[in-house]
């Protein structure tokens, strides 16, 4: 069997072609500029061009193309948007709207502008990602598993509020790997972003989750993971952290990685493994909250799997101000020997040998 993981974040997308006929650690990787990152390129090249612009497609992630975007309107420019892409934008149309973004059917019927730029929105672009392993000779897999980082459709609430409503469900529910993971089917209405990467693959099977909860798994692959385990992600854009015991997640903390420093972090992480820190505190501080099921004694942790492309936050520490309680079981995690695609390898725990039931 052959599948094609994607995990779809801030920075960079990292795709991993998994062959159930040949070793997981010859399996043919790509760590490529974000799909957010490419739409942020080219509506600024259009604002270099003075350009209108009109958004196409479906929901996919925001950050470096939503500031993009307002950096157009900004610019005195003309912003045009189809009621679906608006959604990538907020979740309210109405707020989309206040912003100076003009919402048109998708035919564009209604954009007046003589010379404007049509920019696609989608998170998986299976065309260029055909073309570029075609350019060596490899075909492309019928069976995807998808990571996208999903806030949840809340026009009335704060997305950071509900995210973790959504988390708390899934934690409830017994915090494993199958009630993270999704089929074309099971997705709920209220996970938009989730949906449109769905239709993108209608006609292919495929698995989709948060990003958040597939590096987690993915990083339990390592070999010195030790359950119960603190798992933290240290992503570009976001910092995810959770406590597993016998392969559930039982409890989980998220933040954004800007806003921390790696004595900040170190601090709130052992007090979130003690269940001392409140959801209050860090929304309060800008993050997205915490959530805790089951409370762990910190003695009881056995390993500290650290992961993520900004893992550096905790490593460039000063070694003075490196808490040994933390530290003595702290392992910088490398399923496979990669870091950068924990994301993808726990995309594939189902398909790895020996996994599922682990997990």
């Amino acid at each position: 069997m052959r599948i094609l993981a994607i995990d779809v974040g801030t920075g960079t997308q990292d795709i991993l072609l998994y062959d159930s006929e040949k070793e997981v650690e010859n399996s043919l990787v790509m760590v490529m500029p974000s799909p957010t990152v490419i739409i942020a390129g080219k509506v600024r090249e259009a604002t270099s061009a003075g350009k209108a612009i009109f958004l196409k497609g479906g929901v996919m992630g925001g950050g470096p193309s939503s500031r993009a975007i307002r950096e157009h309107l900004n610019q005195g420019l003309e912003v045009y948007a189809t009621p679906k892409a608006a959604l990538t934008i907020k979740d309210d149309l109405d707020r989309v709207r206040e912003m100076g973004i003009k919402i048109v059917d998708d035919a564009g019927e209604k954009v007046p502008a003589e010379d404007y730029e049509e920019i696609f929105l989608q998170d998986i672009d299976l065309k260029s990602i055909e073309s570029a392993l075609s350019c060596f000779g490899v075909e492309m897999p019928e069976v995807f598993a998808v990571a996208v980082q999903d806030h949840g459709n809340s026009p009335h609430e704060s997305n950071r509020i509900y995210r973790f409503k959504i988390f708390e469900r899934l934690i409830d529910a017994g915090g494993k790997f199958s009630d993270f993971a999704y089929g074309h089917k099971d997705i709920p209405a209220d996970l938009t972003r989730m949906i449109s990467s769905s239709k993108t693959l209608c006609n292919r099977e495929a698995v989709f989750m948060d990003t958040g909860p597939a590096a987690i798994f993915g990083a339990l692959l390592d070999s010195a993971a030790r359950q119960p385990c603190l798992v933290v992600n240290i992503g570009n854009g976001h910092t995810l952290a959770a406590i597993v015991k016998d392969h559930r997640i039982v409890a989980l903390y998220e933040h954004h990685t800007s806003s921390l420093t790696g004595e900040g972090l170190q601090e709130q992480l052992l007090r979130f493994a003690e269940g001392e820190l409140t959801f209050d505190e860090v929304f309060d501080q800008g993050g997205h909250g915490c959530y805790t099921r089951e409370s762990t004694d910190f003695d009881q942790v056995k390993s500290v799997m650290i992961t993520g492309p900004r893992r550096s936050l905790l490593m460039d520490m000063e070694e003075d101000s490196k808490d040994s309680k933390l530290w003595d079981r702290l392992h910088f995690a490398a399923p496979f020997g990669n870091m950068m695609l924990s994301g993808s390898y726990g995309l594939l725990t189902p398909y790895l040998p020996g996994k599922l039931d682990e997990q």
